[in-house]
């Protein structure tokens, strides 16, 4: 058994300093983002148009903050900030606890893809890693992947509601906010999953990534 130098354990110790270091900034980061998203849902939930029938909010900022979180702090901050946030929206959203959770699963579908390919191709240094998903292509491959699995989810989800909780108001979805009022049923629910969260994931990820990439908030924290 070989001995240690000083040298050796002193390095071995700033390492679990550095990464205990981070594992704070990680969780505090996520509160962070959570408390910030849930202010916003306590705001913009009530008074958001939604769309008759569905449910869905037009406008929702509250996983924008989510996906930003992910991008500066890393995928634990990230998913620990969305089940955060998703608490926080149940006093606020109308349609509670179906619609938090609804956005819960949608979001961490967006955001789980680039974690798998990391995971795939970790490599030791952390800049590597943020770089990859700042690059712009493979930004756009891992968002086109990540609508894709978000939208399968979200089919899934709402099949299940409408032959359950919601099989009573089956009859009366239809297209109308696409100006598609002759469209209904099953055929209205297929087009409008894709359509709606198609759109919302869109901003979910452009957004975030002109705000954290564009800022350069990711350089201000050794995450990656």
């Amino acid at each position: 058994m070989v001995d240690k130098t000083e040298e050796q354990i002193s390095e071995e110790r700033e390492t679990q300093m550095s990464k205990s270091s981070q594992l704070v900034l990680q969780i505090a980061g996520a509160a962070l983002f959570g408390a910030l998203s849930i202010v916003f849902a306590a705001f913009v939930t009530p008074i958001v148009p939604r769309i008759p029938v569905w449910g869905i909010a037009i406008i929702d900022p509250v996983s924008i903050i989510w996906v930003m979180c992910f991008l500066i702090f890393g995928a634990r901050s990230g998913l620990l900030c969305c089940v955060l946030g998703t608490f926080g929206l149940m006093p606020f959203d109308p349609f509670a606890p179906i619609g938090p959770l609804m956005k819960l699963s949608a979001t961490v579908a967006l955001i789980i893809v680039p974690i798998m390919f990391l995971k795939l191709y970790k490599t030791k240094e952390r800049a590597r890693n943020i770089q990859k998903i700042k690059n712009l292509r493979n930004y756009i491959v891992y968002g086109i992947f990540g609508i894709i699995l978000r939208i399968g989810i979200m089919m899934l989800f709402n099949y299940l509601l409408f032959i359950t909780l919601f099989a009573d108001m089956l009859a009366f979805v239809d297209l109308s906010f696409m100006w598609l009022p002759d469209i209904s049923g099953w055929a209205a629910i297929i087009i409008g999953v894709i359509v709606i969260n198609a759109e919302t994931s869109v901003w979910d990820l452009l957004i975030p990534y002109l705000v954290v990439f564009g800022l350069k908030i990711d350089e201000k924290f050794a995450i990656w």
